[in-house]
């Protein structure tokens, strides 16, 4: 059963407050309505696209990373937990595939999941010891990645970071990270 005008964008805001990130393509098929209705309906309520939305999330989560500069991060960083977890997302474009086969190249999935991990540590000083890091699935121009890290342990000098990586919610990239930290007391004692 279809919403009314009125019930739908109030569906439609709940639906974007509780995910910012879902697309407008994943409203229509939650809806049963065209694109351009959802567009109206995102604009009538004064939503930005999802572009914008992910890009204010992400800049209200560089204020808290220290061990590296925004434009430093690969990809957006859409959630920190600092010295717990964080979220980033990447677009797939063209200069980050093989132009023959359109699939990713590897040191872009590597490259934002060894970011998030440096960007989740609230210390100023980070650096990768290690990592053991397995590519599961193709990863194709125009996919969207969404990286999750999470810390597994913490020592006086290390962090270790698992980062899984989906495309929708196929697991993609899959990593574990030791992380060499110099903490604020060691380098002020």
């Amino acid at each position: 059963m279809k919403l009314k005008k009125t019930e739908r964008r109030q569906a439609i805001q709940k639906a974007i407050d509780s995910n910012p990130f879902i697309t407008d393509s994943e409203l229509c098929e939650k809806f049963e309505v065209s694109i351009q209705t959802i567009r109206l309906d995102r604009t009538n309520l004064n939503i930005p696209e999802l572009r914008k939305r992910i890009k204010l999330v992400a800049e209200q989560n560089y204020e808290q990373i220290r061990a590296l500069e925004a434009s430093e991060v690969i990809g957006d960083l859409i959630q920190v937990e600092p010295n717990k977890s964080a979220q980033s997302i990447i677009d797939i474009t063209e200069d980050s595939v093989f132009m023959k086969t359109q699939i990713v190249r590897g040191h872009v999935l590597f490259a934002q999941a060894n970011s998030l991990c440096v960007a989740l540590i609230h210390n100023s000083t980070v650096l990768t010891q290690e990592s053991n890091i397995e590519f599961i699935e193709k990863v194709k121009l125009h996919d969207t990645v969404r990286a999750e890290a999470i810390v597994l342990n913490k020592t006086m000098q290390h962090y270790v970071i698992e980062v899984n990586s989906f495309v929708k919610d196929t697991l993609v990239f899959k990593g574990t990270f030791k992380m060499f930290y110099i903490s604020e007391e060691r380098i002020n004692g």
